[in-house]
């Protein structure tokens, strides 16, 4: 979710009772330092920290493992000396995984729970298969709590994922719908009228590195069509930074420009980002009515 896994969203979830969770993919270290305080300051709830194994720095994670109950990595091959880390500093250990030999690999590190994530889920994709197939392998693989991810956005797909053996749900998408994610007005608007037909797997906006990704196909057509080098700018931590076409990074509210064109993620639960909301509502309807 990038810059809408923000400080201020997580700890809206958390307070919710589910597991809230900060991105930090690319951000200075005092930046996450200074989100980790606020977190804290903001809820007594339970949230996690998630990192991008590429641009990972061993000092954020000792930091993120002293304060979170979860530090999970993504986009890497597991690797026992980073779970280690982590668990060492008192954080339980997750790894986003897209295969049935990646979950496998992540057991075997000591994970102490995996994410299988699925095509369907919105922004970079780490496997080939769709969830169902690939939550019933890695259940079969391993002998930790699994995780799902990928298409889940309203009550009825996280019963359904829990009837398959999952022991949560992981949610992306949905939360582009709660007032306190960080998300550009232009952004919201296509994600509000956008359904699951209208999500593409692509490797468009690949400045980082050539990952697949889902977006909403408008957006893909509009970077094709943009004869401009740059396409606008956002806000990066403190910084300004200007956004080239194909950019990686996503329109956020202080974002300028020709936000069409930029990389607008989505999974696609999409259908479910109707209107906005508090991520108390979207939590309590995510569990049936229930409290978390």
């Amino acid at each position: 979710m990038g810059a809408t896994a923000s400080v201020e969203l997580a700890a809206a979830v958390a307070e919710a009772g589910a597991l809230g969770m900060l991105g930090t993919a690319g951000m200075p270290h005092e930046t996450v330092v200074f989100s980790l305080d606020s977190l804290t300051v903001k809820t007594a709830g339970a949230f996690g920290v998630n990192f991008l194994v590429p641009f990972l720095d061993r000092e954020v994670v000792l930091q993120a493992s002293s304060r979170a109950k979860v530090v999970e990595y993504f986009y890497g091959d597991p690797d026992p000396d980073l779970v280690k880390l982590a668990q060492d500093a008192g954080a339980l250990v997750s790894w986003q995984v897209g295969s049935v030999a990646e979950a496998s690999a992540a057991a075997d590190c000591g994970c102490d729970f995996v994410v299988a994530q699925g095509i369907e889920a919105g922004g970079h994709i780490r496997g080939e298969m769709a969830l169902l197939p690939l939550l019933e392998g890695v259940l079969d693989s391993v002998h930790v709590p699994v995780l799902a991810a990928g298409g889940i956005g309203d009550a009825r797909s996280v019963t359904a994922v829990l009837a398959a053996g999952a022991a949560g749900a992981r949610v992306g998408t949905r939360f582009l719908a709660a007032r306190e994610a960080d998300v550009h007005p232009t952004y919201r608007a296509a994600l509000f009228s956008a359904g699951p037909e209208d999500t593409e797997l692509t490797s468009t906006f690949s400045t980082w590195w050539d990952a697949p990704h889902r977006v909403l196909r408008a957006c893909i057509s509009e970077a094709n069509a943009d004869r401009d080098e740059l396409v606008g700018e956002t806000v990066w931590g403190e910084t300004r930074v200007p956004m080239p076409r194909f950019c990686v990074l996503h329109p956020v509210e202080a974002t300028t420009g020709h936000v069409e064109a930029m990389a607008q993620y989505a999974g696609q639960a999409v259908g479910h980002v109707a209107k906005l909301e508090s991520a108390a509502d979207i939590v309590a309807e995510l569990a049936g009515g229930e409290t978390c």
